[in-house]
Parts: structure tokens; sequence; C-alpha cells
């Protein structure tokens, strides 16, 4: 898989009976803190994805792993997102795509979700508020699952709280008691989460 001159390792995971009703793109942590697309979270959140009957397409950011390049800051990462995207929709044509980030990987990923028509629903985990700006989600109609932990240090209550009030009805905020940045001991519970959402948007989308 390509985006422009960089070549991006990626890992494509089909239903069972590769029939796929949806294709999900899952975007990694941060690159220089060992994010990639081994992340316990991503891999749980594709696991989720397969399981609500989606192809799942995780892959490693611009210098991470096989992948080619260096860390752009966020700039070329989109243009990352956007490539692996592309490969999904040139793969399963007719079907909605979704697109999942964690921490970092949230920032990126659904700044271009939110951008792409083609995405019809996203899903951020351990959004750091903390770190970044999340405020174009305020302005997001699409169908949208947002899960953070209760004692998560980069997504703390008193920022997530007053931020979830500015969002649309279209956005869904589910804290999951006692879980870190990490979601250590819940994962899961946020595999559960992320699979009821996709199977949800899935049946809509087929019934619309």
């Amino acid at each position: 898989m390509t985006a422009g001159s960089v070549e991006l390792e990626a890992r494509l995971r089909e239903p069972r009976d590769h029939s796929a009703r949806g294709a999900a793109v899952l975007c990694h942590p941060h690159p220089l803190y060992g994010g990639d697309m081994n992340n316990r979270v991503v891999f749980r959140a594709a696991r989720a994805a397969v399981q609500a009957g989606f192809a799942a397409l995780r892959f490693n950011f611009r210098g991470v792993g096989a992948s080619t390049g260096s860390y752009d800051q966020g700039r070329g990462e989109k243009d990352d997102v956007r490539a692996a995207l592309a490969f999904l929709r040139s793969r399963y044509i007719g079907v909605p795509l979704a697109l999942a980030g964690f921490s970092f990987g949230s920032w990126v990923g659904l700044q271009v979700g939110c951008e792409d028509p083609a995405v019809s629903a996203l899903i951020g985990m351990g959004l750091p508020l903390s770190q970044y700006d999340f405020a174009f989600l305020r302005l997001n109609p699409k169908p949208t699952l947002l899960i953070a932990g209760s004692l998560d240090g980069f997504c703390p209550q008193e920022l997530l709280t007053p931020f979830s009030r500015e969002l649309p009805a279209s956005t869904t905020v589910r804290v999951i008691h006692e879980a870190d940045h990490f979601f250590g001991g819940q994962l899961e519970l946020l595999q559960g989460l992320v699979a009821d959402f996709l199977a949800d948007r899935a049946l809509k989308v087929q019934r619309g």
C-alpha cells in the first residue's frame, strides 16, 4: 500500500466467510512513543470490526515498522490514512467504510474521516484532549463513538465532560470506569463497544 512515495506496511483481516458487510481502517498511537499497528487497543478494535462483519485494515504510519518515510507531525500521516481508505474503497465496493483511531491515531484519523464523504462511521479511543485540538468534532455530523477511560490522564474527565456537551447528537461518548489510557483490564469491554457500534451501523446502512 502506498501513500505517494511512501510504502506502508499493513495487515488486512476479513470475516471468516470473506463476505464483508463493511470495511474499517484502524490508526495506531504515536509513532515516537512506541505506537504501531500491533498495539493492543488497535488489535482489539480490529478484532471487534471483524466480529461485526467488517474487514479490518491495520497499518503502520510512515517511519514505523516496515513502512518507509519518517514521522511528519501528523501531516504526512493524514496521507497515510487517506491511502488506507483508498485501498479499502477499491477492494470493498458498495459497503460502508469506518475509521477508528487510538490516541494520536484518533487525532490524525478522525480528521481525515470527517473530511472523507465515503466514511460513514467514526470511532475515537483514548482521545488525547490534553495534547491535541479536537474542535473539528464539534461540527461532525457522522455517527461517531468516542471511548475513554475514567482514569485516562491524556483524556481527563475535567476536559472530556465539557467537550462532550459541545458535540452533536450523532456522537456517543462512553466512559469505561477504572480504565486508564490503554484500557488495561478493560479491553474486552472496549472490544464489545466497538463491535456493537459497527454492527449497528452496518445494519442501518443496509436497511437505509
